[in-house]
């Protein structure tokens, strides 16, 4: 694909269905390759990162069949993985990395898993201690990259206080535990997206939450415990919804029905923060089912005031905080971003990426390690730029909703990395931008 060109756009208008939620999505994949039979899961996520774990899972003895947005899983029970000869490929996915080595922790044999040039710079022994602490022999590269040689074996269960939010760490402490004898217990700091704990229930295990802490009933070294295979519709991600909801708020005359999203009470928190910044959102036909939430969000254009987001909220905002730093210059009193020093150490450094590309455009923003402050409206309308993703897929779509409302065509350089996450991306925008 090369470079994308985005003009300016008056409205968007139409209704959509946003690909399946990347984090379910690579969840459910994970448990069904440990499930004794065939799972079916609907709606699968078409994100490339999504297809990594896919990759991954087969290297190590699941049968995997595609088709379309259906894949059918045959595990051989929680026992049933094999040794892969070759170096298991989490290509740019955190998430297959970083939840997959708990799985591996608790195999009778060793592994060794490796990422592309972005992922192999992300820190790891956030994910190595704890499964350390459970027995897991794990070396790392400099003690803190991948790739990663896991010699799994006979892991115990251990009670584990997260130092930081991560819901990647809290999933690969409960995927470990369920090979562990005994209960494993992870407690947050701040509570973190749950997809984990009800994929876990739903495939079979027994999951207790009290609080801030989960515990997972681990099945040790019993050969009659097994996780039961499933079938699923796997919810809209949310957190590719927030894309076209903020391309509905900021067009004028824009109306916009978006289905089917998943609303899973740990990831609307960008919902809410919207709305009390004046956002006209109104969440439609709610229903719940294995598991999660589903429903409809209807958008219309709506005046933003600004505001900080700060704490607790980062961690249950960390994805969408690309998007709501670059509605920034679109509202009454601009965007603070505190607290998020993650964003440094994601598929990008996301603060400093964000800052260049919108000073590109005509924003003013100050940088700051942990965050970034951006001006609104009274910094003046954004101009069209030639816009460097640094290979991210949520910069590269951020700019792109914020390109149509700028002042002149803008170019999305290197656009295809929207396919981490989002494949569909630039066709659904186009389809509908009224110009």
């Amino acid at each position: 694909m090369g470079k994308q060109t985005i003009q300016p756009a008056r409205a968007l208008n139409g209704g959509l269905e946003p690909p399946g939620d990347k984090s379910i999505s690579h969840r459910h994949a994970m448990l069904a390759a440990l499930a004794d039979g065939t799972s079916e899961l609907r709606h699968f996520s078409s994100a490339a990162d999504c297809r990594s774990t896919l990759g991954v899972v087969r290297a190590l003895g699941a049968t995997v069949e595609i088709e379309k947005n259906r894949v059918r899983i045959t595990g051989h029970g929680l026992r049933g993985l094999r040794h892969s000869r070759r170096t298991l490929d989490a290509e740019n996915s955190g998430t297959t990395m970083r939840l997959m080595s708990g799985i591996l922790a608790g195999q009778p044999f060793t592994s060794k898993i490796t990422g592309d040039k972005s992922l192999v710079k992300r820190p790891m022994r956030r994910v190595v201690e704890p499964l350390r602490q459970m027995g897991a022999e794990i070396e790392a590269r400099d003690g803190e990259f991948a790739p990663l040689e896991i010699r799994g074996g006979n892991l115990h269960a251990i009670d584990y206080a997260m130092p930081v939010p991560s819901a990647q760490v809290k999933s690969a402490v409960l995927l470990a535990g369920l090979f562990a004898a005994g209960t494993t217990s992870v407690t947050e700091p701040v509570r973190t997206r749950d997809h984990t704990e009800r994929a876990l229930a739903e495939f079979g295990a027994r999951i207790e939450k009290e609080g801030r802490t989960v515990r997972v009933h681990g099945f040790g070294a019993a050969a009659d415990g097994q996780l039961e295979p499933k079938s699923f519709d796997v919810p809209g991600d949310l957190s590719s919804a927030v894309f076209f909801l903020s391309a509905g708020l900021l067009l004028p005359d824009s109306n916009l029905l978006i289905h089917r999203v998943g609303l899973n009470p740990t990831r609307t928190a960008v919902l809410d923060v919207l709305s009390f910044m004046g956002a006209q959102l109104k969440i439609i036909s709610l229903e719940c089912g294995t598991g999660e939430i589903v429903g409809d969000i209807a958008v219309q254009s709506s005046q933003l005031s600004g505001g900080v987001i700060e704490g607790q909220q980062v961690a249950q905002l960390i994805d969408e905080l690309p998007m709501l730093a670059a509605l920034g210059p679109f509202t009454e009193q601009g965007i603070e971003i505190r607290d998020a020093r993650e964003l440094r150490v994601k598929e990008s450094d996301r603060i400093a990426a964000m800052a260049e590309n919108l000073r590109r455009m005509g924003a003013h923003v100050e940088e700051r390690p942990d965050g970034l402050r951006v001006e609104g409206r009274s910094a003046g309308n954004l101009h069209g730029a030639e816009i460097d993703p640094c290979g991210d897929h949520r910069i590269a779509m951020a700019f792109a909703v914020a390109a149509l409302a700028a002042q002149g065509p803008t170019v999305i350089r290197d656009a295809e990395c929207a396919g981490v996450s989002y494949p569909e991306f630039y066709t659904e925008l186009n389809r509908l931008a009224e110009r």
